[in-house]
Formats: C-alpha cells, structure tokens, sequence
C-alpha cells in the first residue's frame, strides 16, 4: 500500500507542527521519519493514522483519499513505544483484541481468530508463553506482542512510534533486526518514528530527517550519510567535529591552526564538518595541515578507541572525537594531557551562510591521496 502527502500541514494553537510538505511512501518500502524532539515526526505518523486531523493537505492510500476517513476505516496498524498492553489479558488474548471487538458483520469466525493468533506467536516466536500476562514478560517480549496485535488486523500500513525506546541497547538491536526481518518476509508497507539515528540508518529503506516542522532531506541510508544536504542533517547523524576559519584560496585557518584544501574555494569564511573516523592522529605537525590538540579523555569502546582532543592556539565549540583502532591506540599508548595533530582526511565544506535563511549546500572535500599516519615510534 503506497502513502501519498500532499501539502499536509499541522497547528496546535499559535506552535506551527508541521508547515506544508510533500512525501511519496511507496508499496512495500519501511520509511524512518528521524529527527529531535519537536521536529514533526510523531504528528506526521498520528496524521497518516488518522489520530490527528490535517489543517490543509490531502492524504491518499493508494489513489484513494483518506484525509478525512476515520482511524477505524483506514485498516492501520499502530505500536506504541509503552507497549499499551491490557494487563488483565493474556498474551494470546491481547493479541486477539482487535478481532474480538469488531462489529459482528465484520468479525472473523471465533476459529479463524485462534488461527491467526497461533500463526503469529509463531512468528514473534512466543507461541510458549501465550497464556501468561503482560506482567511476567520483558520489555522486549511486551513489544513482538504489541506488534503481533497489530499485525493481526492485517493492516494495509504499519505506523510504528518510537516502538525500541524504552529498551535497553542490546534488545534494541535485536528486535530491529527482527522487525526488518519481518518485513521483508510479509512485505507490508510501514513507517516508523525514531530520534536514533543508528536505528533509522540500520532498519529503514528510505529515511526522512525533519526539522521544526520540515523535511530536511530524504534519501537512502547510504546518501544520506555519504552526501548530507544541509548542516543539521550532516551534524545530525553520528558525531560531527567543526573547523571553522578564513579561506584564502586552498588555505583554510583560524589561529594557529590551518588546513590546506584539496582544492581553491570561492567562500571567505566557512566550516568544515568532519566525522571522528575521517581524522587520522600523528606526534608531529603534517605537511597539509596544522591542528594542534591535547588529549582530555581515552575511552576504549567496543572495535576502536575514541579520544576526545581539545585544541590549542585556535577555538572550538565542542571538544573534538577521533576514532583509531586498538592496535594503533598499543602502538603510541597515548596518555591524557599528550599534544597530537590532526590530519583531515574526508570531509564536507559549507560556505558562511550569513543572512541566507538556506544553509549553503556541502563541497565534499577528499584528501584521496593521503594515507593514515602510522602512530608507531
């Protein structure tokens, strides 16, 4: 089932929810609407649902119109982040709710309901525990229920809020892995509400990043990391360090720090955003840049060490993250209060927006010729 918004905008009194905007879901794809808090997200998906009315705009299912038809007629399914399990059923029952309740004219035979509840404790693989409550289950077990009820409607679009948020890391992880499993095997079109940003990049076709109401950009998860559009989606997703400073030619610097540009830029003044594993570490000053730091905080998490750097003779407004491997982390054992230098080795330029309401677009600058300093003695 494709979703078609046509210029769908939301007010709540004097607050501008969602300003007017477009956005084509096609038949079987898994969207991630991804963004902080207040960007429009939730009120986009309680929209689609039918839980909030629009204040202009069209919504279609299909060619169909559903913009002003109830949530009961619009064959959706909704998993709320809490679960919303009722604590005095069963799980089999709970997951029969739906069905148990429909008008008479349109509910299934009482056997075609067991039927379907049994098929889909088998696929949220808890067929052993229907008959416990919501109580004895785990955090996890609660959302493949809440799923499972909302799956048994056999809905035409799956709408999802926040449904990982209250777990912890690791059940995230599998439960993501397993809904996306899911997913391809029934091939149901869904859509799902998220502010983690490895979440929507892992489980998603197609992720729309919002803000303050808009769609900042919307793209596979391999564009949107590699070729961010905007300063907020490229800061947005994962950590971000920011170089500021004056461009002469293919000098780029700021006291006594500096970056020699692969190549000549137009802009005076500008940023240059760089990811923690874009950076390679080495003793001494290089030959195309001059970033002095000291090492503030050595943390070893998981596949690599991440150093957090402060710099020194030029200003930044966050201290700076760099990633490096384990084995060149041993080969220095760098100890905090050490001076370093950075060497840029990818990154994204943008140009000094001033009074432009616009970002200015990213230059994607790539040090292709460089190589990694060897941080060995």
């Amino acid at each position: 089932m494709s979703i078609r918004i046509q210029q769908v905008s939301k007010s709540f009194g004097s607050f501008q929810a969602l300003h007017p905007l477009n956005l084509d879901i096609q038949d079987g794809e898994m969207v991630g609407l991804l963004g902080p808090s207040g960007s429009g997200k939730t009120t986009l998906l309680r929209m689609i649902a039918g839980l909030e009315s629009c204040d202009t705009g069209k919504i279609f299912f299909q060619d169909q119109e559903v913009t002003r038809q109830h949530v009961r007629d619009r064959r959706v399914g909704f998993v709320f982040q809490h679960y919303a399990l009722f604590k005095h059923m069963t799980v089999a029952e709970n997951i029969a709710f739906g069905l148990d309740v429909l008008p008479k004219s349109q509910r299934p035979p009482q056997q075609e309901i067991q039927r379907r509840v049994s098929e889909l404790l088998e696929r949220i693989q808890l067929p052993h525990l229907a008959q416990r409550y919501p109580t004895q289950l785990s955090g996890g077990q609660k959302q493949r229920v809440a799923l499972a009820r909302a799956l048994a409607m056999q809905p035409r679009v799956l709408l999802l809020d926040e449904p990982f948020g209250a777990l912890d890391a690791k059940v995230r992880k599998e439960l993501r892995r397993w809904l996306r499993e899911l997913h391809d095997e029934l091939g149901f079109t869904s859509v799902f509400v998220t502010h983690d940003q490895e979440e929507a990049l892992e489980v998603s076709d197609r992720v729309v990043v919002m803000s303050q109401g808009r769609i900042e950009q919307q793209a596979t998860p391999q564009e949107l990391y590699h070729q961010p559009a905007s300063r907020f989606v490229y800061d947005f997703l994962g950590q971000v360090n920011i170089f500021s400073g004056q461009v002469q030619g293919k000098k780029m610097s700021q006291g006594e720090a500096w970056i020699e540009l692969p190549h000549p830029l137009k802009a005076e003044q500008g940023e240059v955003f760089l990811r923690s594993h874009e950076l390679a570490l080495s003793r001494e000053p290089v030959q195309k840049a001059h970033l002095p730091m000291q090492i503030n905080a050595i943390n070893l998490i998981g596949a690599e060490v991440r150093l957090e750097l402060l710099p020194q003779g030029w200003s930044s407004a966050e201290p700076w993250e760099v990633a490096i491997s384990h084995q060149d982390f041993n080969s220095w054992q760098p100890q905090r209060g050490d001076r370093c230098f950075l060497r840029p080795l990818a990154g994204q330029f943008f140009a000094a927006a001033e009074a432009s309401v616009t970002p200015a677009g990213p230059e994607p600058l790539n040090w292709s010729s460089s190589t990694r300093i060897s941080l060995a003695s």
